[in-house]
């Protein structure tokens, strides 16, 4: 399994808010694909938190969910816990780059049958970025505390079975 340490709200959007690109100055994962850890950064992405525009309608509609089935005020905004944690899984399905068309629509590189500009992306994909497309969140009911760092690591056997165990998969 590999690791992901993003910024909060982001690092929620993506296991709770369907946040399905995480989007990267380039391809940070090779030709990897398959599990991936994400871990809340201690740092805050402050520009997202403070320009709502930045944070996506599903995202909103998941932290209104999450807020109404909360009864404990104290809790507070669950997109700004977890920093130095894990928080969940996701399936890295595909990498690629992307570009807007002549209308602004952002539209990926190639598409699976290999053409150029075959399909528009994601809603949360930034215009000239590498796409890391992200499937099948699974969150962690107890988050384990982690170092994180940059780019796409490998995650030792020991932290990897705990969160398999977490999310009910073999190791």
């Amino acid at each position: 399994m590999r690791i992901l340490t993003v910024r909060q709200p982001w690092a929620w959007a993506i296991i709770h808010g369907g946040k399905d690109v995480e989007n990267r100055v380039r391809n940070i994962a090779g030709d990897y694909r398959g599990p991936v850890a994400i871990h809340v950064a201690q740092e805050i992405d402050t520009h997202a938190i403070a320009t709502p525009s930045r944070i996506h309608p599903s995202f909103r509609e998941a932290a209104e969910r999450y807020m109404a089935a909360n009864t404990n005020p104290l809790a507070g905004s669950p997109w700004m816990g977890g920093r130095g944690c894990i928080i969940g899984v996701v399936d890295l399905a595909d990498v690629h780059g992307a570009a807007p068309d002549e209308i602004g629509r952002i539209r990926c590189d190639v598409n699976p049958a290999g053409e150029p500009w075959g399909f528009e992306c994601s809603p949360w994909a930034d215009e000239v970025s590498t796409h890391l497309v992200l499937a099948n969140p699974r969150a962690l009911a107890d988050p384990i505390p982690y170092r994180g760092a940059l780019g796409l690591r490998r995650l030792e056997y020991d932290t990897t079975a705990r969160i398999l165990a977490q999310i009910g998969e073999a190791a």
